[in-house]
């Protein structure tokens, strides 16, 4: 009788380990071990979470994204606009915005019958025996006629249609072999909420104008520590100061303050990605579940052949990250390593899986939300977290503290209640001159001096373009502007 046992509980044993295999073997198809396990900062907790589930072949749905149920539905934020608010602003807080196709010809059909990327190949028609990588194969009309045909890659591309960016070739994006380009492009909407970072932002709006089909933008009348301040954005955009990407702005307004935002300033750092969210999804038209959704800092730069890349292949997972290449108080004193945030995903993710909560995609905790085992049923996909580029090679840039003094010294008296030490809150610290000494010097407020690599302005992603194409507009940025002068204690 005991021997039955054993032999029952190792039959059972032997078939669940079989049928384990079979679901791993699947995953394994799409991701491969020893490229994951090799590569030189290999994503175990994703490749864990890819062999665990099954991942059925078909693609997202490209269906209209559908609004939540009425029942489900968050009423609707109601905005009360201040005195403060310049005129002619009228309902410029409640329009709403209708997303219009993509019709730029991204990719080019060579002499030879090659579908190549426009922006990654060479000018010259590529001939049928020359080429950096592989293409799709043509086959004639007779077995004997059977070429390959490839696109000629110019350098910082990849792949049969030459347009992986290095970005991503170097990434540890776990299905590079199944991209494949799309018919009609997605849309990419990038959220952002800003305070006095308008420098930063044109830089963004130039970096981005053509890979971002819409920019949601959310300012308040409160800075993140609670107070009253004006509508700086607001009245550049009424002005003119934005008029050649104005087409592309949803203007997201907050007009009141958290409650609990002034005695935990996590609340309130947290409500604005989320009312940005919310707020600027609800007015979006014409949005597909397979559009993409991303959400950045101000002072977050994503590199523009990212972004291009996912409006224009399939094959790609979600969520995904960004390596920035990291700096403090200008390009000049560049940090080690990088800053690798968790910034997009598609609509249906976003709606499915987060809850149209923007806060809760940098939070990396998608495999704990209540809708993630059901997101990956509908759509046939598991969800496996990736990155745009690496420590090595980065996707954009992070300017932290990127200010003259003057920003500086802004920044410290409005931060939120909750990062502490809230060096605003130390008279000696705003003080202009010692703000100018921590530029020179790259210091921090705490006294303690980093080491920084050395640096160059015509080494590769030292800065977006579009700084270093207006260099003398940007020099304080772009070149320590105190390096030649004295520390206060030293005159």
């Amino acid at each position: 009788m005991k021997m039955r046992r054993h032999r029952v509980f190792l039959l059972c044993t032997v078939g669940l380990c079989v049928i384990s295999f079979l679901h791993y073997y699947k995953a394994l198809h799409y991701v491969s071990l020893l490229r994951e396990l090799s590569a030189p900062y290999p994503n175990i907790k994703s490749f864990i979470m890819v062999t665990g589930f099954f991942w059925r072949e078909r693609g997202v749905a490209t269906t209209p994204l559908s609004p939540a149920s009425p029942e489900e539905a968050p009423p609707p934020p109601v905005l009360r606009l201040s005195d403060s608010k310049p005129r002619g602003a009228a309902d410029l807080h409640t329009r709403t915005h209708i997303l219009q196709d993509d019709k730029t010809p991204y990719f080019v059909r060579t002499k030879a019958g090659a579908l190549c990327f426009r922006q990654g190949t060479e000018v010259a028609t590529p001939r049928e025996d020359s080429g950096k990588s592989g293409g799709p194969v043509a086959t004639g009309a007779g077995a004997g006629s059977r070429r390959l045909v490839k696109c000629v890659c110019r350098p910082g591309w990849h792949g049969p249609y030459c347009g992986v960016p290095t970005m991503v070739y170097h990434s540890n994006l776990p299905t590079k072999e199944r991209l494949t380009p799309r018919e009609t492009p997605r849309r990419v909407i990038n959220a952002i909420n800003v305070n006095h970072e308008f420098d930063l932002l044109h830089v963004r709006f130039h970096e981005l104008a053509q890979a971002v089909d819409l920019f949601l933008v959310c300012e308040s009348n409160y800075t993140a520590y609670g107070e009253k301040r004006p509508l700086s954005f607001l009245r550049l955009l009424l002005n003119g100061t934005y008029d050649y990407i104005r087409h592309k702005i949803l203007y997201v307004f907050l007009d009141h303050f958290p409650e609990g935002g002034r005695q935990d300033g996590w609340i309130a750092d947290d409500y604005l990605r989320t009312f940005l969210t919310r707020n600027g999804m609800s007015r979006v038209v014409g949005a597909r579940t397979d559009d993409v959704f991303v959400i950045n800092d101000a002072d977050e730069i994503p590199a523009h052949e990212g972004l291009v890349f996912l409006k224009l292949f399939d094959g790609w997972t979600e969520p995904f990250a960004i390596h920035m290449r990291k700096s403090l108080y200008g390009f000049f004193w560049k940090q080690l390593g990088s800053l690798e945030v968790v910034s997009g995903c598609t609509l249906g993710m976003l709606r499915d899986v987060y809850d149209g909560d923007g806060i809760r995609l940098r939070r990396r905790e998608y495999y704990t939300m209540p809708g993630f085992r059901k997101y990956e049923n509908d759509t046939g996909h598991i969800l496996v977290q990736w990155s745009v580029g690496s420590p090595f090679h980065f996707a954009g840039w992070h300017c932290s503290w990127c200010f003259t003094p003057e920003g500086i010294h802004f920044k410290l008296v409005s931060a939120q209640n909750g990062d502490f030490p809230r060096w605003g809150d130390y008279e000696d610290k705003r003080d202009l001159n010692y703000i100018r000494d921590l530029i020179r010097t790259g210091g921090w407020f705490d006294g303690s001096l980093q080491e920084y690599p050395p640096t160059d302005p015509k080494e590769h992603m030292y800065a977006p373009k579009y700084m270093l194409e207006h260099y003398d507009r940007y020099r304080y940025l772009l070149e320590n502007p105190y390096v030649n002068a004295r520390a206060p204690s030293e005159r």
